[in-house]
């Protein structure tokens, strides 16, 4: 959430950005018409409250003198109606401007590319040497079928499409790479494992910017109001939700695994082949909580730390600053990593590692009190450290062999009890 001070000391800049992420810039008109009236409402009240006040002194007065005082008591009722009155539609003003404000995304970095869509995104590096093949790479799902470790046929028919049934090897190999990336973040990068709740309420998913602009994409139980987890980084960076951190605290980082749903509705007919779009799949998140000063010099080591993953089991990929016209709704700042799949022959998204500066915080209600005591409020961070099942794709594709067999990348060796690869079932 913006601050309304900036709003309106900056409706101009406020405009052009919202503008640049494609969204409804005559929200802002609204807010400032509403807060015209709200403070107008409020000057207006304080001045019937010290006018109400004045008529009280003037009744004890009277009173003291024996005196009528009927007719000022009369006009002081009168005021306390009019004041009442103000402050019920004050009480009508407040959720209205809140309203609005949840709904105006959040103002892109100086040095975000301004664009349309992804088409506009800049790649910044690449990592790794194209590998080459003496043969036709197959895909994901080719080879999956031919070794016997998924089975789509299956998970649809038990939960519909967009849905993954891994078996044996496939289960395992899942399984030891969110493992394998625990342990590197832990071990390595300093983050704190969690193992947070699969399921959010409403405060929880608004206050990471979920809602209520995506709520169509958010799997919902009804008759509890939760919400299955989209990402970890709604439940972690709701943990200190309503808290006042010590400067002494910063920076904190978190790291989880969580399944993750997602309705993928505005996606209908993309990706429909194989795993590379599914309603859910696994991923480790990584999430900071910072000190303004330094949140963008974080952003780059927790781009870093999600680079290391794919670096260590040897993938090629790419990095991409996201343009405005590509960026989420919470962002200021986003790189994707994308990592290269030769079956489909193309980058695969893996992991979007953004800042969020306080725009989080703020709908949270995340401070800390720095070293002058001052109460300021944190700027949060996340990223995918990354997101399955599109790196089993890639290692399925990029370490298949000629008769379809599947070496497993040393680092996830140990993870899988020794096996060096992956033969038919």
């Amino acid at each position: 959430m913006l601050d309304i001070n900036f709003i309106r000391n900056n409706p101009d800049k406020v405009k052009q950005a919202i503008a640049h992420k494609h969204e409804n810039v005559s929200n802002v008109d609204q807010i400032l018409e509403l807060d015209t009236q709200r403070r107008s409402l409020i000057h207006a009240c304080e001045q019937l409250k010290s006018k109400r006040n004045e008529k009280s002194k003037e009744v004890n007065e009277l009173k003291k003198k024996r005196q009528d005082a009927s007719r000022i008591i009369e006009e002081t009722k009168k005021i306390g109606d009019d004041i009442k009155c103000m402050e019920e539609r004050l009480k009508e003003l407040e959720p209205q401007i809140t309203n609005l404000l949840l709904r105006i995304p959040n103002i892109p970095a100086a040095d975000v590319p301004i664009g349309k869509d992804a088409n506009d995104n800049v790649i910044v590096k690449t990592w790794g040497q194209r590998k080459t093949f003496d043969f036709t790479p197959s895909p994901h799902w080719e080879l999956g079928r031919m070794l016997n470790i998924l089975d789509l046929e299956r998970s649809s028919k038990i939960s519909g499409s967009g849905f993954i049934l891994l078996k044996g090897l496939g289960a395992k190999l899942e399984r030891a790479l969110f493992c394998f990336m625990l342990d590197l973040h832990t071990r390595e990068h300093g983050y704190t494992e969690l193992f947070p709740p699969f399921l959010v309420n409403r405060t929880s998913m608004t206050g990471t910017g979920q809602l209520p602009k995506l709520e169509e994409d958010m799997y919902r139980t009804a008759a509890d109001d939760l919400f299955l987890v989209p990402t970890a980084e709604v439940p972690i960076t709701n943990i200190h939700r309503d808290e006042i951190l010590s400067h002494k605290d910063l920076p904190i980082y978190y790291t989880a695994y969580t399944p993750c749903f997602r309705r993928e509705a505005g996606s209908y007919g993309k990706d429909t082949r194989g795993i590379i779009r599914v309603h859910q799949f696994n991923k480790v998140e990584l999430v900071k909580l910072v000190r303004p000063e330094t949140s963008y010099d974080e952003l780059e080591s927790l781009l870093a730390n999600a680079e290391k993953v794919l670096q260590l089991l040897g993938l090629e990929y790419r990095v991409a600053k996201l343009s405005t016209g590509d960026m989420s709704f919470a962002a200021a700042k986003c790189y994707d990593i994308e990592v290269w799949a030769p079956g489909v022959d193309k980058f695969l998204e893996v992991s979007s590692c953004s800042n969020f500066e306080d725009f989080q915080a703020r709908r949270i209600n995340i401070r800390f009190r720095d070293e002058d005591g001052k109460l300021r409020f944190v700027h949060t961070l996340n990223g995918s450290a990354l997101a399955l099942p599109r790196t089993v794709i890639a290692i399925l594709e990029t370490y298949q062999q000629q008769d379809g067999v599947i070496i497993i990348p040393d680092v996830l060796q140990p993870y899988l009890g020794g096996i060096k690869a992956i033969t038919r079932q």
